[in-house]
This record gives structure tokens, sequence and C-alpha cells, in this order.
């Protein structure tokens, strides 16, 4: 767990690090070129900040998104504690998810209740997100691949008898 903890301490600080060289070096809407082939751009840095929560729903809600996440991380704290011992998978996972939350909540705290978003896809026009939003949804995808697929904690069916 030591580890994991080290991980996630490691992650935030870099979710923070670009968060602030994002709001240091860019003014508020500037978009520069970060991936292009040729002509067409397929990933530019735009600096952007966030009231509400994904693709901006639950904008000014700052109570609940406060709230929640600190509900929602307790619930992963839970997790990590009765199952992570038993499944490395499934602890590395949720130690992104908690990463990505613990980046983001610190944002909403300490930037007025909004989170600095920066990663914008241009292929399609995508949200703007950031790095903290990556680990969740990263962490969050493997888990669900983790409970639809993990046999390990299911009771295998019993034999019928042959007639």
């Amino acid at each position: 767990m030591i580890l994991a903890v080290a991980a996630m301490a490691l992650l935030v600080g870099v979710d923070q690090l670009i968060k602030y060289l994002v709001v240091r070096d860019f003014a508020l809407g500037e978009s520069r070129r970060f991936l292009h082939f040729g002509d067409t751009e397929l990933m530019n840095l735009t600096y952007v900040r966030n009231d509400g929560a994904a693709f901006s729903s639950m904008s000014g809600q700052r109570a609940i998104l406060i709230g929640l996440p600190v509900i929602l991380l307790g619930v992963c704290v839970w997790a990590m504690w009765k199952y992570g011992r038993n499944s490395p998978f499934l602890k590395w996972n949720l130690t992104l998810v908690m990463a990505g939350g613990i980046g983001n909540l610190i944002d909403r705290i300490f930037r007025g209740g909004d989170v600095v978003d920066y990663l914008d896809i241009r292929l399609f026009h995508f949200a703007v997100f950031n790095f903290a939003d990556c680990c969740i949804c990263i962490g969050v995808f493997l888990i669900l691949l983790y409970m639809l697929f993990d046999k390990s904690g299911k009771e295998s069916p019993k034999e019928q008898p042959h007639a």
C-alpha cells in the first residue's frame, strides 16, 4: 500500500505541476498547437477553466462538486483497503482514480471552484480535459473491465449429475 500511496502522490504532483505551468504560461482561452500531422491539428494545449463536472455539467454547483468527490474518494479508500490487498490490478486502478480525483479536488478547493483543463483533441473537438481526468477515466474503465471479467471471486457452477 505504501507504494500505491507514493504513486498517487507522484500522479497528483504531475497533475498539479502541469496545471501550474499552463496557468503561468498561457492566457485564459489561449490555444497552442501541440500534436499535429502536417496541417492537421491532432491535439492542442488550450487553457480553459471548468466550474462544472464532465462536459461542464453541474456548472456552478461548487458544494456538490467538492462534497461528492470527497465521498467517492472515501469509497475508493475503503475499496482499496478491502479488496486492493488481494488484487494488485484493482489496487493500481483505484490509485489512478484517487490520484485524478485528488488532483481535480485540489483545483476546486484552491482555484475558486474551477478545474484547470488544457488537453484539447482537435480531430473531433472533444471537450477540453486534463491529466487528472485521464487518470480517472483510465482507472474507472479498467476497474469496470475487472468487474466484468474477473472470475476469481465467483463460485464455479456445481457439476450436474449425468443421467
